[in-house]
């Protein structure tokens, strides 16, 4: 089943962020643009180079308004302790939500069960709490903060301005679309 326009399922976990364990749950995303980025593991291979990517763009989110929430099947004494030993991982300012009982993989249908491990799945939730973008990628695929970046814009685009949608490759300034019976055919 499509998760597309889904209310993301109630969870509440705690997160290392910025020095401290705080407490993140389904309500800590409503109110903004988040971006709930699963990944396999701490200490591992081509997840800290999407982590540190993401770091490296962060202030790009967060001009948009957006949260960045990564989560993984580790706890956040894991995070905790990755943060403090990678240089990577330690640039990182956005909470890293610790989901060792694998709720919130499965809540949001990524968890592998027979690894314990969560797919690499990247979901961008709309302020009222429902997944706008999901895409999940192959172990040894990383993806890139940029591309992400550009679909966030897109989908508060598309948000904002009813009637008008964003052909591919769509850029913040390009043109848009307005889907009508006379375009049927003729792009």
């Amino acid at each position: 089943m499509s998760q597309i326009n889904q209310q993301v399922k109630p969870f509440k976990a705690t997160a290392y962020h910025n020095g401290k364990f705080i407490e993140v749950s389904d309500e800590s995303l409503k109110g903004k643009w988040s971006v709930v980025f699963f990944y396999p593991a701490d200490f591992t291979f081509v997840c800290p180079t999407e982590l540190g990517d993401l770091a490296d763009n962060y202030a790009a989110f967060q001009k948009l308004g957006v949260e960045i929430y990564s989560v993984s099947t580790d706890t956040h004494f894991t995070h905790k302790a990755w943060h403090d030993s990678s240089e990577t991982i330690g640039k990182i300012h956005y909470p890293m939500i610790g989901d060792p009982t694998g709720t919130i993989s499965r809540n949001f249908d990524v968890m592998i069960e027979e690894a314990g491990l969560a797919d690499r799945g990247t979901f961008v939730i709309d302020p009222e709490g429902r997944i706008q973008i999901v895409e999940i990628n192959a172990g040894g695929i990383g993806r890139d903060a940029s591309e992400l970046l550009r679909k966030v814009k897109a989908a508060q685009y598309v948000a904002s301005h009813p009637g008008e949608v964003c052909p591919a490759k769509w850029k913040e300034g390009d043109a848009t679309l307005a889907p009508s019976l006379d375009l049927v055919g003729k792009i």
